[in-house]
C-alpha cells in the first residue's frame, strides 16, 4: 500500500471573481487537496459552490462584499466548521477554520496594517493577540493543526528583498514580529522554514508596481505554519509562483505544502 499524499495550500487571491478561472485552473493543474483562500472581496450569497462542486471540491466560506472574506476549498467534506475568531467582536470577516482528514485547518487573512502612525496598525495589533489566544487554545484541542493564510507579515531579514528599506514599515516592524514569533512559541513551526532553511529570493507576495515581480522585489508574507503532529508528516513546501505570471494575476503566490498521511 502507497503512501497517501495531501496537498494543503495557501493563496491570497485578492477578488475570487477576478482570479476564478485562475484558480480552477490551478486546482485542475496542481490536484491540490485543500485551498485556503484570502481576499475573497465577495459576500457569501455570491460565492461559486455550485463551480467548486462541479470541480470536486466543498467549500466553506466567510465572506465579506468589497473587502476581506476567506474561504476553505476541500476535496473531503469539512466539518467542525468556526467563522471568526471566537469571543472577539470583529466585523471585518478575516478567519474560518475547519477539520478535514483529521487535520484543523485554520485560514487567516491578518490585518495589513497601512502605516504606524494608523490606527489600523493598532488594529493589527490587537487582532493578533486576538489569534494568538484563539490559536493557543485550538492547538490545545486539535493536535494535527495547520494555521495558513496571507499573515501580513515577513518574519525574517531573509523574507525581504531589501531589510534596510523595509527597517520599521509596515509588514516587517518589530511589533509585528513580535507577534509572530508568539504565535511560534506555542508550538508551531514555519513549514517553508523547514524545507529552505536559508534560501534567500523565496517572495510570496509582489507589489503590483514599479515592475516588482520582474525585479524580485518581493516579501514572504504567506505562511504556511504546522503543530509538531504534522511537521511529522510534512514532506515538502513551496512557493508556486507560476499564477504570478498570469494576466491580471493577484500580487500574491501561492504556498503548498505537502504531507505524507
Amino acid at each position: 500500500m502507497g503512501i497517501k499524499i495531501m496537498k494543503i495550500a495557501t493563496w491570497n487571491v485578492n477578488s475570487l471573481k477576478v482570479r476564478l478561472p485562475q484558480i480552477l485552473d490551478w486546482l485542475r493543474s496542481t490536484n491540490c487537496d485543500v485551498l485556503a483562500l484570502q481576499e475573497l472581496k465577495m459576500s457569501n450569497e455570491g460565492f461559486p459552490v455550485q463551480i467548486f462542486k462541479d470541480y470536486g471540491y466543498n467549500c466553506v466560506f466567510n465572506g465579506q462584499k468589497t473587502y476581506n472574506g476567506v474561504a476553505i476549498i476541500a476535496k473531503s467534506l469539512p466539518v467542525d466548521i468556526c467563522y471568526d475568531i471566537p469571543n472577539y467582536d470583529d466585523l471585518q470577516k478575516r478567519v474560518i477554520a475547519a477539520t478535514i482528514d483529521k487535520i484543523r485547518i485554520i485560514c487567516v487573512y491578518v490585518v495589513n496594517g497601512e502605516s504606524k502612525s494608523s490606527d489600523k496598525f493598532i488594529y493589527k495589533l490587537s487582532w493578533l493577540e486576538q489569534l494568538h489566544n484563539y490559536i493557543s487554545s485550538s492547538i490545545t484541542n486539535y493536535k494535527k493543526l495547520v494555521l495558513l493564510g496571507d499573515f501580513n507579515i515577513a518574519p525574517e531579514e531573509i523574507d525581504v528583498y531589501d531589510p534596510t528599506v523595509w527597517e520599521d514599515q509596515v509588514l516587517f516592524t518589530k511589533e509585528e514580529r513580535i507577534q509572530w514569533f508568539r504565535l511560534i512559541k506555542l508550538g508551531l513551526y514555519d513549514s517553508f522554514r523547514i524545507f529552505h532553511k536559508n534560501e534567500a529570493n523565496q517572495y510570496s507576495w509582489w507589489d503590483y508596481r514599479n515592475f516588482a515581480f520582474k525585479r524580485k522585489a518581493g516579501l514572504r508574507i504567506d505562511h504556511i505554519l504546522i503543530s509538531d503532529e504534522v511537521k511529522k508528516i510534512a514532506s515538502a513546501c513551496e512557493i508556486d509562483t507560476t499564477p504570478r505570471k498570469n494576466q491580471r494575476p493577484s500580487d500574491h503566490a501561492p504556498v503548498i505544502l505537502t504531507l505524507d498521511l
